[in-house]
């Protein structure tokens, strides 16, 4: 089944890059990517453009074979990017417009039957995409995966591993997935799209999907490398206001998500 996967970027010119590397790399073999650039004022039209020309015409090549007759070391030439299997989409917010809204953008324009999204700042290992597709290509709706927590130098602070799903500790307890996700598309015909009010968006949106129904597996390996930008460049969501108003906004989430577990069920054996 093809994937679609979200690239949603604002201001992060200088780590977008390997992103979409990471993403064209992968080992599943049809993925759409649609790149939502959401009003960046920095370098990221500079990269983009960068990035859309070595599509089409950068070549590296290998040392193959040395010639000893010739006494020459005859090399391989081929192009850089793949084609096959890999689409490419960008779309441009004139002026920035949050999260939520270039989530929302990319989401209504993807086609693939799974899908997700992966922040511009962040990197894929190889394997992601084949890793949460097989389940879906299953019976679960909603995969999600452990992750490696890095800085900006791409050193590894901690592996976050997360708990085997259930609603009560995924969702009651704490916010405990979401960040290397996929799921099916339809979900969105069926619960909405994400709220452009809030910042944890994605966590009620997903605690939207669980609350309806939606069947969650959780792949136990790290999929994804998670800048986390402390004491780096805590800037737009890593800033300390955006960052105290989401874990406001997660706590109410969070108490929502109780309520509802108090009108399961057996529920006075789940909190």
């Amino acid at each position: 089944m093809p994937v679609s996967i979200i690239v949603p970027t604002f201001n992060q010119a200088d780590y977008l890059r390997p992103c979409l590397d990471s993403i064209w790399f992968q080992d599943y073999p049809e993925i759409e990517i649609v790149l939502v650039n959401d009003g960046s004022t920095d370098e990221t039209a500079h990269i983009i453009d960068g990035f859309l020309q070595d599509l089409n015409s950068a070549r590296v090549s290998y040392a193959s074979l040395y010639d000893g007759e010739q006494n020459q070391i005859r090399r391989v030439f081929h192009s850089r990017y793949p084609e096959q299997g890999r689409r490419l989409h960008i779309l441009t917010h004139e002026t920035n417009r949050g999260l939520a809204a270039a989530l929302n953008t990319g989401f209504k324009a993807c086609t693939g039957e799974m899908c997700t999204y992966v922040p511009s700042d962040n990197i894929c290992l190889p394997t992601m995409v084949s890793a949460l597709a097989r389940p879906l290509s299953e019976n679960a709706d909603f995969t999600y995966a452990d992750m490696f927590i890095v800085d900006d130098a791409m050193n590894i602070k901690r592996k976050f591993e997360l708990p085997d799903y259930s609603f009560k500790r995924c969702f009651g307890d704490w916010y405990l997935c979401g960040v290397a996700k996929m799921y099916r598309r339809k979900l969105h015909d069926r619960f909405g799209y994400y709220d452009e009010r809030l910042l944890a968006h994605d966590h009620e949106l997903f605690q939207r999907f669980a609350m309806g129904g939606a069947r969650f597996f959780h792949v136990a390996q790290p999929l994804m490398y998670v800048r986390a930008h402390d004491g780096d460049r805590e800037v737009e969501i890593h800033s300390p206001t955006n960052w105290n108003r989401l874990l406001g906004e997660s706590k109410e989430i969070v108490m929502k998500a109780r309520g509802f577990l108090e009108t399961q069920p057996g529920s006075e054996n789940q909190l």
